[in-house]
């Protein structure tokens, strides 16, 4: 059977955050661009709130104004919640130069906006297509798919960019997947429409509550600019199998209603909220990855690497992701030697690494310890608000160079002080 064959400059697959604004900051740079993308859009993803140091990114990739004009509940900050300590920070009060908001996003909408504006910029995105063989080397590189009209097709390209996000193409296929340093969590989620008489949300803020007794399990409560919310139960398989058992059912939404409903702090901030829809969840959803680059490609945002959903963070290293591979790759593609370790892979790993430490010191407990000290440093909680908006790259900051080292010495002075 004939395929036919498309040539460009730059594949990528995935029309995520990652992928649509790679395909934009491309187009602006004179390149020749095609999308694959699996799914119809608007479709579902989770990973809902945004940090602020997106904005710079959205920004960087003249993507911003269309995500301003949507109409997006508009968000201020955080709150971490654990029995009756409160832990509460505000965005203005960061240690970075940078935004001091962002938004809480359904991703149906939000992925569509950036990539339509990725579409009116001049790439190619072609949706609903299922990739069968590849073959990449560095200015040769073959996709071979499935196109939404069930025909073959190939497309040819001097590099690849994998924004797969959870799919992990390149991961699966070259065989550079390794497990996580995590322990095996479960997510459990759904939509909640929320009575207007329910004055206990913070709209301009996420939640996150740690379960009363289970000091690894947490839950998460994003509202949105319609009257619902986004939330989620966190926690390891042991207790969610625990409650499976104890309830007679293991349907997300049933483990869900349960785990809100043992907690007394998540009852009460959901009184009169009703779930919309079944709920979905996801099992050992941490990701690693052997290498984030090699001849003819590099792997972007979540393809790579996936860390977890406490602090926010999947779509600020996605866009991050982008921006640095484009940055080489345009190098690249005007025939100057890249080192992609240096100028890729170390700068998005020293960020993954920061959030990292913090998400072990979340599930370790050493954080909240740190979070509801009764006498926190003002100029310390700038510095760990600047993290937790993301800006995780900013190296002025003493807990960004340092990440492990100067939290460890913090927590050791919350125990002794």
């Amino acid at each position: 059977m004939t395929q036919n064959i498309v040539d460009c400059d730059v594949a990528i697959i995935g029309a995520g955050p990652a992928g649509s604004s790679a395909a934009k900051m491309l187009k602006a740079l004179g390149y020749s661009v095609s999308v694959i993308e699996r799914d119809h859009f608007p479709r579902f993803s989770i990973g809902e709130s945004l940090l602020p140091a997106c904005m710079d990114l959205l920004e960087e990739a003249d993507m911003l104004t269309d995500i301003q004009k949507a109409g997006f509940q508009y968000k201020k900050g955080a709150t971490f919640r654990r029995c009756s300590n409160i832990y509460s920070i505000d965005f203005t009060n960061k240690f970075s130069n940078g935004w001091d908001h962002t938004y809480q996003v359904q991703r149906d909408r939000f992925d569509d906006i950036l990539a339509q504006n990725a579409v009116r910029a001049g790439a190619s995105i072609y949706f609903g297509c299922t990739i069968t063989d590849m073959s990449l080397a560095k200015d040769n590189c073959i996709i071979t798919y499935i196109n939404s009209q069930n025909k073959p097709q190939r497309l040819r390209s001097r590099f690849c960019l994998d924004a797969s996000g959870a799919g992990r193409v390149l991961a699966r296929a070259l065989d550079l997947s390794r497990p996580s340093d995590f322990p095996v969590r479960q997510a459990v989620f759904s939509h909640f429409s929320v009575p207007a008489s329910n004055t206990r949300i913070e709209w301009e803020k996420i939640t996150a509550t740690i379960h009363f007794q289970h000091s690894d399990m947490w839950y998460w409560l994003i509202p949105f600019e319609n009257g619902t919310c986004s939330v989620g139960a966190v926690g390891t398989r042991d207790v969610f199998n625990e409650t499976a058992v104890s309830i007679g059912s293991e349907d997300p939404k049933d483990l869900l209603l349960t785990l809100i409903d043992q907690d007394p702090m998540m009852k009460d901030l959901l009184s009169g909220a009703v779930a919309k829809g079944t709920a979905r969840q996801l099992i050992g959803y941490a990701s690693d990855i052997k290498q984030l680059h090699g001849d003819g490609f590099a792997i972007l945002g979540n393809a790579g690497e996936f860390l977890d959903p406490i602090f926010s963070s999947g779509v600020t290293i996605a866009l991050k992701s982008a921006s640095l591979a484009v940055a080489a790759l345009h190098q690249q593609l005007q025939g100057k030697n890249v080192d992609w370790e240096t100028e890729f892979s170390t700068p998005l790993q020293d960020g993954i690494n920061v959030f990292r430490a913090y998400v072990d010191a979340w599930y370790d407990g050493t954080l909240p310890l740190v979070f509801f000290h009764p006498n926190p440093s003002p100029d310390i909680a700038r510095m760990l608000c600047s993290i937790l908006a993301g800006y995780v790259w900013d190296n002025k900051n003493p807990y960004v160079k340092h990440p492990k080292r100067r939290l460890s010495a913090l927590v050791e002075l919350c125990r002794t002080s």
